[in-house]
């Protein structure tokens, strides 16, 4: 199984692991060097990410997957939003304990860039336009993200061992001592003084032994945050917690009717404004990324599920904390196929995912931004825009929730038992 990359704070990294492990040879005190990943048939360097794209960092010239939409012109990014038109049909029965009705309907889905930004600058939309209209039908969603302590029951209760527990095998990176086989994942790791944004292995480690029973590595340890996202989950990781839940993962339509809450073309789930009447409304980075988060918003890294405002939705996190898997492939430019198609109606994603920065890698579709979104460095904490990660890889600033459509019966549903507290 390659450990590849889920988009870490919205860069590339391009390292293969191969080559890591075979580096360690050479450093082998350096125990928390970068994760890198062998990708068939592609040996650029690129790291797993959701906090940034190269063309997230104000500094980083265009991508080519910016190459690849900003000739649409200036109209895909000036669509007026329109209503968000819910479904007025009754949920059909009582939510499922820790779980949210909502109503579906027909939306104004994508972001545009905020006044005075380009598709090159921090906060640049590229891959979230044109802003096009979206149906889908109604659904249940967890209220919160998974919590280690609902995962935890789950891996009591099927033995199930995740992708950062599994030992590399030695046929997925030839050449590699036996001694660095060693599972782990990728954790951020602040630098302890400024340094330039433009290279993102001065902040994320591969360490050895991280996982999600110990995000920070071997030493740390989930004992007192049961109510905390589960992160360090690779995509099969939740998927597993979700059939066994009787559930799944949303597409990336349904994660973003659901975050916007019924409003309508606003850039955060709770309206225009970052800090309303200077109210810290999510868990974002404070401070000098990344050297320091400040705990301005009361929390330094992630924090307790449900700590912030609701949604209009009554949905809590779905912006910072940590990013949340969807079930759609990424690809740059399939927006401007929906738009072509007029209404999408439950549209399921891309048939096939295709990154231009790195063809031939197999990624999905983040939402929702983290802890390390800034507006030094990361705007995808705006509810409109989409982070990206290869299927195999998980971080600590990755989690999930799922969704239920209207089950005959919810009574053995063992999932998700959050309350607004996360208990």
């Amino acid at each position: 199984m390659k450990r590849s990359n889920t988009k870490i704070a919205e860069t590339e990294v391009k390292q293969t692991k191969t080559t890591l492990l075979i580096c360690l040879v050479v450093a082998a005190a350096i125990l928390a060097a970068v994760l890198v990943v062998k990708r068939p048939g592609n040996m650029k360097f690129g790291p797993a990410a959701t906090d940034a794209t190269p063309a997230a960092a104000t500094s980083t010239p265009a991508s080519p997957a910016h190459d690849l939409m900003h000739h649409e012109g200036d109209a895909n990014n000036k669509v007026a939003f329109g209503p968000t038109v819910p479904n007025a049909a009754p949920p059909p029965k009582k939510a499922p304990a820790g779980m949210v009705w909502i109503s579906g309907g027909e939306f104004s889905m994508g972001a545009q860039d905020p006044p005075g930004m380009d598709d090159v600058g921090m906060k640049a939309t590229y891959d979230s336009r044109p802003v096009h209209r979206v149906y889908v039908d109604g659904f249940f969603m967890d209220r919160t993200d998974v919590t280690n302590a609902e995962f935890e029951r789950f891996v009591k209760a099927t033995g199930y061992v995740t992708v950062a527990e599994r030992k590399p095998r030695a046929e997925d990176f030839p050449g590699a001592p036996p001694e660095n086989l060693v599972a782990g994942s990728v954790v951020f790791s602040p630098p302890d003084h400024p340094v330039s944004l433009d290279n993102y292995f001065q902040w994320w480690s591969y360490v050895a032994g991280a996982n999600w029973r110990h995000p920070q590595g071997p030493k740390s340890s989930i004992a007192g945050k049961g109510d905390y996202p589960v992160v360090h989950v690779a995509y099969e990781d939740a998927q597993a917690y979700a059939k066994w839940a009787g559930k799944r993962l949303p597409t990336e339509a349904e994660w973003e009717f659901a975050a916007r809450g019924g409003l309508a073309g606003k850039p955060y789930v709770w309206g225009d404004d970052f800090r309303p009447h200077g109210k810290w409304m999510a868990n974002t980075h404070e401070g000098q990324f990344p050297m320091k988060d400040t705990g301005a918003d009361g929390y330094v890294g992630a924090a307790p599920v449900a700590q912030f405002p609701a949604n209009g939705y009554g949905l809590y996190d779905m912006a910072g904390n940590v990013w949340q898997w969807t079930s759609d492939w990424y690809r740059p430019d399939y927006y401007k196929q929906l738009n072509a198609a007029g209404v999408a109606r439950n549209p399921q994603g891309p048939e096939s995912a295709y990154d231009p920065s790195e063809p031939g890698t197999q990624k999905k579709v983040h939402r929702g931004g983290s802890y390390l979104c800034t507006d030094q460095y990361c705007s995808r904490y705006m509810v409109g825009t989409r982070g990206k990660g290869e299927t195999d890889t998980g971080t600590n600033h990755l989690g999930f929730r799922c969704v239920m459509i209207v089950p005959e019966k919810t009574a053995t549903v063992a999932g998700h038992a959050s309350s607004a507290s996360g208990q």
